[in-house]
């Protein structure tokens, strides 16, 4: 079982309370993403989309669904793969900070571990890529 990170530090000319909009909102998430996102459990918390909520993300059967397991509103998105996987130990941190000038700073980061060899490295590629394209597009977006 092999482990992989990824890290996007990214600062933009976009308030932190609509930047973590963008992020926090599963649907606008998925346009981010350029990938079908779907709100499947609300949360029982002030935003359906906080802590405990859970999108599937993907078309039909095929998808994976996230559980968002920590939720402050403006400075913190973490949430975990909770359906089956090839993967394990799965953990997405989307932090919000403040960066001079009014503009802020967002630092996505990702940790997995593969259970069947080889994909780990696959889909590490290919999270890194979509992520990195999406955040291209957080100013366009927010």
């Amino acid at each position: 079982m092999a482990s992989y990170t990824i890290d996007i530090d990214e600062t933009y000319s976009v308030s932190r309370p609509r930047a973590f909009a963008l992020f926090a909102d599963h649907r606008r998430f998925g346009k981010l993403l350029g990938a079908p996102v779907k709100r499947v459990k609300d949360s029982q918390q002030a935003d359906p989309n906080g802590l405990g909520s859970v999108r599937k993300i993907g078309l039909g059967p095929i998808g994976l669904e996230e559980t968002i397991i920590r939720f402050e509103p403006d400075e913190l998105i973490e949430y975990s793969i909770t359906s089956i996987s090839p993967l394990r130990n799965h953990l997405g941190r989307i932090r919000f900070t403040d960066a001079p000038g009014g503009r802020t700073t967002i630092n996505y980061s990702i940790r997995f571990d593969d259970i069947v060899p080889f994909t780990g490295k696959l889909v590490h590629m290919a999270l890194e890529k979509g992520i990195r394209k999406g955040m291209r597009r957080v100013p366009e977006l927010a």
